[in-house]
């Protein structure tokens, strides 16, 4: 079980990133993907991949922090690929529901990220959401320029995940999928993804799978509970955990072309 969402750099593993890396791998987890979201936290996404084992890092700059996107950013990334515990360009994308940086910043922040991983034939990680349509139009024309992409935390539609499906891009399910609030859009169209296209994350500390039973004390989320997600996912698309945790993990090598 390969968790391909994890923001480890997050400020609530602050205390304790020890511990919770190795509950996740007593939990069975094999491998994990630590997130980048901006210049200084893919640096300390890098690190981290550098620490601990069976872990790799993205490098990239989150739609919130596009506008933090400068002459140098460029630069910066590319040093940072370099790095062989770095295996994607991301998090990158649009984010039109919140907009913490504007429309234009997010969409020359985004773009220039898709060139940098055309440029060092890298697959690219990415975040959308209210923005499907915009997205596409940016991401279509770097397509057959990239190896490989991913959109990570996948909460849209059934038409937005054929859209997606249809362009040959992996999606990343989450915790999300087990809300019996939110996630049952996204539990309907779980048997629409060929397993070959399938990808599972935590995106923890955030969303904690609401089913968990017995529930946390704490509402953070962690890799450890990477199991669990998988469980549910695989009952819903009447697949056995087992077997689509292997398909998954071949789906990461094949995709990052990492080895664990």
């Amino acid at each position: 079980m390969f968790d391909i969402g994890l923001n480890l750099t997050s400020p609530q593993f602050a205390h304790d990133r020890d511990e919770v890396v190795a509950r996740a791998f007593d939990a069975r987890v094999n491998g994990l993907l630590l997130t980048g979201t901006n210049l200084h936290e893919s640096d300390l996404a890098r690190q981290l991949a550098q620490r601990y084992p069976h872990c790799w890092s993205t490098a990239g700059v989150h739609p919130h922090d596009s506008s933090q996107w400068g002459p140098e950013s460029f630069d910066i990334l590319r040093a940072l690929a370099a790095s062989p515990e770095v295996v994607a360009i991301g998090e990158c994308g649009l984010d039109f529901n919140r907009n913490f940086s504007t429309p234009a910043e997010q969409e020359h922040a985004f773009s220039a990220q898709l060139a940098l991983a055309a440029e060092l034939s890298m697959p690219v990680f990415m975040h959308c959401r209210d923005a499907h349509d915009r997205f596409l139009a940016l991401l279509e024309p770097w397509l057959d320029k990239l190896p490989g992409a991913v959109l990570h935390c996948f909460t849209g539609s059934r038409q937005e995940a054929l859209d997606c499906l249809d362009r040959g891009l992996y999606l990343g399910i989450t915790g999300w999928v087990c809300d019996e609030r939110r996630g049952l859009e996204l539990r309907e169209l779980l048997p629409v993804i060929p397993a070959d296209r399938l990808l599972i994350e935590t995106d923890a500390p955030y969303l904690l799978p609401r089913d968990l039973s017995p529930k946390p004390k704490s509402r953070r989320n962690e890799p450890a509970y990477l199991g669990h997600i998988i469980e549910r996912i695989a009952s819903w698309r009447a697949e056995e955990p087992q077997w689509l945790a292997a398909q998954t993990d071949d789906n990461v090598r094949r995709l990052f072309g990492v080895q664990f």
